[in-house]
């Protein structure tokens, strides 16, 4: 699995607050059994003392420290065997301060001969379903589990091709668009009515393209536009920095996501955050996929002319047809 950076950064990061964790904890146990047991700290000390001294006269004298290991493993063992003699017969288990990494691969550093390490990578799934746990849906989104049968079969007109001819359309166009994903993949614009699957053949390209290591972000215009208006006229510092963390998100994601376009408040604090966001991404050659509700001339009446024309010239239109599937399913019980 490609892996993100960004993602592996935060991984990378939960696994060294572990390892400080782990370092932490050894030290409040070897701080109460010092107090407990202060012969074990003069062990301790000795022990060091010895390996010290070892290694420095192995240097000065250019030896192997193997080798000059080896010559006091006896004396080593038997302070080893003390100290471990005292803390059984106070209770604890012989290697209680003993230093144990969590992993025992890697020794808590993430890599083992240059890989990633299991456990790393178990962190970066974790990441990984952080993000995709914001998407909407019961989360087995997927283009096999689109179903077609919800469209109709039926043609309007001699040449016209029914819904469910246009949308097996859209639904190879969106699996090729996930599988063949890259940083300048064209943008994607969903139109149509509610509940004709937008969202869903949404969510399915947001787990495709960030299961292959790309950072995506979804969200809707809703949400996105009131994370402006909070960077801009929060109450509080915290509030503004979340929005604006966020907002860089938008801005910096390999993909995003925009759904529902055209639900937001309208007027021009709303126009001029959804020409930023878009007009930012473009120059970036950023993908994009948007959904709404709104065909062109309703996306005219609403926004201002840049806006649309970004919309009409930077995008790949895909436009949805057929019944609200919402409906449907409540028709046959299913919701």
């Amino acid at each position: 699995m490609a892996m993100n950076g960004k993602l592996l950064a935060r991984a990378r990061n939960v696994l060294e607050q572990r390892r400080i964790g782990n370092e932490q904890a050894l030290e409040a146990r070897r701080t109460e059994i010092y107090a407990l047991l202060p012969t074990v700290r003069e062990i301790e000390r000795d022990l060091n003392r010895l390996l010290i001294g070892i290694s420095l006269s192995a240097l000065q004298r250019g030896e192997n420290i193997s080798a000059a290991l080896d010559s006091v493993r006896v004396r080593a063992s038997d302070l080893e065997a003390r100290r471990a003699k005292l803390l059984l017969s106070a209770g604890y288990p012989a290697d209680y301060i003993d230093e144990k990494p969590i992993c025992s691969l890697c020794g808590d550093s993430g890599f083992v001969n240059g890989q990633v390490c299991a456990c790393l990578t178990e962190l970066y799934e974790n990441e990984l379903k952080k993000d995709l746990s914001s998407l909407p849906g019961a989360g087995d989104e997927s283009f096999d589990n689109f179903d077609l049968t919800y469209y109709s079969s039926e043609r309007r007109g001699e040449k016209g091709r029914s819904p469910r001819e246009r949308m097996r359309v859209n639904l190879d166009i969106c699996r090729d668009y996930a599988r063949t994903f890259h940083s300048k993949s064209v943008n994607l614009l969903f139109q149509g009515d509610t509940g004709l699957g937008k969202t869903y053949l949404s969510v399915c390209i947001a787990r495709a393209v960030a299961t292959k290591g790309f950072s995506v972000v979804y969200d809707t215009a809703v949400s996105a536009l009131g994370r402006f208006e909070a960077q801009r006229f929060g109450r509080d510092s915290g509030e503004s920095f979340e929005a604006a963390d966020q907002i860089r998100r938008y801005m910096e994601c390999d993909l995003l996501l925009l759904d529902d376009l055209g639900t937001e408040m309208p007027g021009g604090f709303s126009a001029s955050a959804v020409y930023t966001l878009l007009n930012t991404r473009l120059v970036a050659g950023k993908p994009m996929v948007i959904s709404t509700n709104l065909d062109y001339d309703e996306l005219r009446r609403r926004y201002t002319p840049q806006i649309v024309s970004r919309l009409e010239g930077e995008f790949l239109n895909l436009s949805f047809a057929g019944s609200d599937i919402r409906l449907q399913k409540k028709e046959r019980g299913l919701a």
